[in-house]
């Protein structure tokens, strides 16, 4: 095998990509893009992107430039008021930074008392708990996602 790029190299599931990518509300406006400087390096399967993203791009062709527009439920998901969960403040205190002074609107990263991490928005500081959304800060959003493929190893 050689690693020369056949003239119509398309996407897998373990591809290394070099490409520009935006995501974008659907408004247009940008959320992250590499369009204005250097192109983004990636191998697929490896969490750099999100699945929902990565899927998108498995059977483009090299060279491709295309702009898909994903809703809500296809992007990170609709909210989920279930989500939406008090934190005891020493929970809160016993995982996460010690006298860290939190502000509502934060997104604030802390450890599950079970191991692993959460992330969620500090909606509302109360007596005795913390009040945090825990849906993607941008679940319930409708997002495009543009990507032009420079090269597909």
């Amino acid at each position: 095998m050689s690693n020369a790029q056949s003239p119509n190299a398309v996407v897998n599931e373990s591809s290394y990509l070099t490409l520009h990518y935006r995501l974008a509300t659907a408004d247009g406006t940008d959320l992250i893009t590499t369009f204005n400087g250097t192109p983004a390096t990636l191998m697929l399967g490896q969490g750099q992107l999100a699945p929902f993203l990565e899927s998108r791009l498995i059977g483009l062709p090299e060279g491709a430039h295309q702009t898909f527009q994903l809703s809500a439920a296809d992007a990170f998901g609709d909210r989920n008021p279930d989500l939406i969960q008090p934190v005891s403040k020493a929970t809160l205190e016993q995982n996460s930074v010690p006298d860290a002074d939190y502000k509502v609107g934060e997104l604030i990263e802390f450890n599950a008392p079970k191991g692993g991490r959460f992330a969620g928005v500090l909606l509302e500081m109360r007596e005795t708990t913390a009040l945090f959304d825990f849906n993607h800060p941008l679940a319930g959003q409708a997002l495009q996602f543009e990507v032009k493929l420079i090269s597909v190893l």
